[in-house]
């Protein structure tokens, strides 16, 4: 495999896109919201469960590229009992970091920092991110990849 390969697919991502954690529905979810990549493909719901303000419980469905559900699986374990505050401060550092920016203090979201040198695996990235920012918000329509 060539080097950029390597850093996209790295073993945790392909460990998270083989075995997502928190992939099923939620039944006692009190919001939710979904997300579509046209470009890729990607198609999945998030659904989660507050408790005095913070992620008691997050789960997500759908199809998608090895990139998006395994990025959809470490989003669900890195933002349970965050509150919404953390969530949005964590979300523009993934966001920056598959964009090219630092890795620095995101655990194993770190593993997503080689999406940065494919720009078309970006949005499949911040799917699931932006569905749950969508979640998190109320939104009523699904969320899109494209403008």
């Amino acid at each position: 495999m060539n080097e950029p390969a390597r850093d996209l697919y790295q073993e945790l991502l392909v460990e998270h896109g083989k075995r997502p954690r928190n992939f099923g529905p939620l039944l006692d979810a009190d919001r939710a919201a979904q997300g579509r990549n046209p470009l890729c493909g990607d198609e999945l719901s998030v659904r989660l469960r507050m408790a005095e303000g913070r992620i008691d419980a997050v789960a997500f469905q759908g199809a998608g590229c090895a990139v998006c559900i395994a990025s959809a699986s470490m989003m669900t374990v890195a933002v349970k009992g965050l509150a919404a505050g953390e969530i949005d401060a964590l979300m523009r550092r993934v966001r920056a970091l598959v964009e090219g920016g630092e890795a620095s203090n995101l655990g194993d979201l770190a593993a997503l920092s080689g999406v940065s040198r494919f720009p078309a695996r970006v949005k499949c990235a911040l799917l699931a991110w932006r569905a749950l920012e969508a979640a998190l918000a109320g939104a009523p329509s699904p969320v899109s990849t494209e403008l």
